[in-house]
């Protein structure tokens, strides 16, 4: 559904994408991660033709953007950052002017405006002027216009920024029920909503991909792999008796939440022999869990050595 081929953008001498190569197919989910400046909106721009790429090629659907443009830009649902919408109309309002930009057919505009009106929750604010809206709401009515046409490829530049943890629930939902048909990409600054809604995650750090997984193996490559954390007041002797057992690698202690992880040797299943341990010590626990990973650590080791980039738009 979606193929860029050796993708490239350059501001002058800056290079904000470096011969970016990725494709996306139907029914899926593609996770846009990477630091501040790593490129993320600007190949988002260039898929939805937004941008010209300095070189490469991209193909929506089967179609090269560069040879049929508005045949690819029908077929595509675009959030942009900071969700842009004309402030001085009302929520109903500017939906009947997109569903029309859309060429959604006149019969059908209304229909199609009160489906999306519903699927995000815009009905207490229909009437209500776009400029006089939370931060939220705007993000919802962005969602609405991106969606109202039924496209077949959607991109999502940050889609809950500015959403509260309820919001947040309902667009992932949204998004995982449009994702039966409809080929995603969406990125995020909050790992959480890989987990949630992703079934792939791309990392990309100066401009280049550095990690092309699903959340699943990134969490595999991380220290917290089938780590052990529990939570008890544990005193200098006890720390060392885990370090001490054949299965552990290492030990930290957060002493102001009381939280201990035990790093297991060459990723082994240590759950048995922590637990044991903690039983024959009489050492009381409040919590007890097995990690499966943690995408942020993930996620600074592999951006780390890309270092900090100016930030392009």
């Amino acid at each position: 559904m979606i193929e860029c081929l050796n993708l490239s953008k350059r501001f002058g001498q800056f290079t904000a994408v470096n011969d970016l190569t990725f494709t996306a197919n139907k029914g899926q989910v593609l996770g846009f991660l990477g630091p501040n400046g790593a490129g993320k909106s600007t190949t988002m721009k260039m898929i939805t033709g937004f941008l010209e790429p300095s070189e490469g090629r991209i193909k929506v659907c089967g179609m090269n953007i560069e040879d049929e443009p508005i045949a690819v830009k029908q077929k595509i649902g675009y959030l942009p950052e900071g969700a842009p919408s004309y402030g001085e109309m009302e929520v109903g309002q500017f939906l009947h002017f997109i569903a029309a930009l859309r060429d959604i057919e006149s019969h059908l505009i209304k229909p199609a405006v009160e489906s999306v009106i519903s699927r995000v929750n815009l009905e207490n604010v229909y009437f209500q002027k776009i400029e006089t809206l939370s931060k939220g709401f705007k993000r919802r009515v962005g969602i609405a216009q991106a969606i109202i046409h039924d496209p077949e490829v959607l991109i999502m530049d940050e889609p809950t920024d500015g959403l509260d943890p309820n919001q947040k629930h309902q667009v992932r939902e949204l998004i995982t029920d449009m994702s039966k048909d409809k080929t995603i990409v969406l990125s995020t600054h909050i790992l959480e909503e890989v987990h949630a809604v992703c079934d792939r995650a791309i990392i990309i750090a100066g401009g280049e991909v550095v990690a092309d997984n699903t959340p699943a193996e990134m969490e595999n490559m991380s220290r917290y792999h089938h780590a052990v954390s529990f939570v008890s007041d544990l005193n200098v002797d006890l720390l060392n008796k885990i370090k001490s057992m054949d299965c552990v690698l290492d030990v930290d202690y957060d002493s102001r939440l009381k939280e201990t992880t035990v790093f297991p040797t060459q990723g082994l299943f240590i759950f048995d022999e922590v637990s044991q341990f903690l039983k024959k010590e009489s050492i009381q626990v409040k919590s007890l869990k097995m990690e499966a990973g943690r995408l942020d650590e993930v996620f600074r080791n592999i951006t780390h050595t890309a270092g900090e980039r100016e930030v392009v738009k």
